[in-house]
């Protein structure tokens, strides 16, 4: 059987090493991004690129998504050039991005009345993972839909979980991230209130790290409040974004998480100081500064 014709719209550090993995095992490419560069190197492997996302959906099977937030997916679907105007009775729309799962089902419910059918499949692992289609993806929706997509995706990813209806997977990223998170703010915070009482982070770590506190985000926040080695590879500014989504997944919810308001609170103030693009355990600088 040929392979179906994949469109890709977002060609960051993640998305660009999705489409490379794609293109080396076979698949036809059709790509739309901002970044001229990005889009001239897949260019130069073979993919064909597109200037709308209409022209995008119009020319694939499967459409891709791999961008930075629910309102950015928003209006690349329902732009008056965008997704929802071009895609095709029967194809499938993957979100891999991180989004709101209110959001994600109302995009869902409106390619259901044009026939067409959407998974959110939600990453875990690096772009390095990403380039050798071992990813992992937290993916839900319709079980026939995500049948129809599952061989794509098992070039993509070398652990495939099905969630779920559709939302399951961005819902379960968001609780994951909230974890994670709120694990590395308040270990970065330990080495910081270490420092501050003459306690020495090295011994710190060598004493937690041998309890049930020792984790892989542990030794992250380790290397750099001890190390200065900065190595987790998630900004701060995505973190204070995930955890918002999260906020907001809360609510929707009828619920509370004084956690995830206390975590999100110590992003933003790191954020408005200016740290964004730095890796979430370099909050450990904030708090060494932070005054009362």
């Amino acid at each position: 059987m040929s392979k179906p014709v994949i469109g890709f719209i977002g060609l960051g550090l993640m998305g660009g090493n999705m489409v490379e993995n794609l293109q080396n095992r076979g698949y036809e490419l059709v790509i739309m991004d901002l970044n001229k560069d990005s889009v001239a190197a897949c260019v130069a492997r073979g993919a064909t690129a597109v200037n709308t996302a209409k022209e995008l959906a119009e020319a694939s099977d499967i459409v891709m998504l791999c961008l930075t937030t629910s309102a950015v997916v928003e209006k690349v679907v329902y732009a008056e050039n965008g997704i929802m105007a071009g895609i095709k009775e029967g194809s499938v729309l993957i979100d891999f991005g991180t989004s709101i799962p209110a959001s994600t089902r109302k995009i869902g419910a409106d390619l259901a009345k044009k026939g067409a059918g959407m998974i959110d499949a939600a990453l875990g692992r690096t772009p390095a993972h990403a380039k050798d289609g071992l990813l992992n993806i937290m993916a839900a929706g319709d079980m026939d839909t995500f049948n129809k997509v599952k061989p794509v995706l098992e070039e993509q990813g070398e652990n495939i979980f099905h969630l779920g209806a559709l939302g399951a997977g961005h819902t379960t990223k968001l609780i994951n991230n909230f974890m994670g998170m709120t694990t590395v703010c308040a270990m970065s915070q330990a080495f910081a209130v270490a420092e501050l009482a003459g306690v020495d982070r090295q011994q710190l770590f060598d004493i937690m790290s041998t309890g049930p506190s020792s984790s892989p985000f542990m030794q992250f926040c380790k290397n750099y409040a001890v190390d200065n080695v900065s190595d987790l590879g998630f900004s701060i500014a995505n973190a204070n974004k995930d955890l918002g989504y999260f906020l907001q997944m809360v609510e929707d919810l009828g619920t509370e998480s004084k956690i995830a308001e206390g975590s999100s609170a110590n992003l933003q103030a790191a954020f408005d100081a200016g740290m964004g693009s730095g890796n979430v355990p370099e909050i450990f600088d904030y708090f060494v500064k932070l005054k009362k």
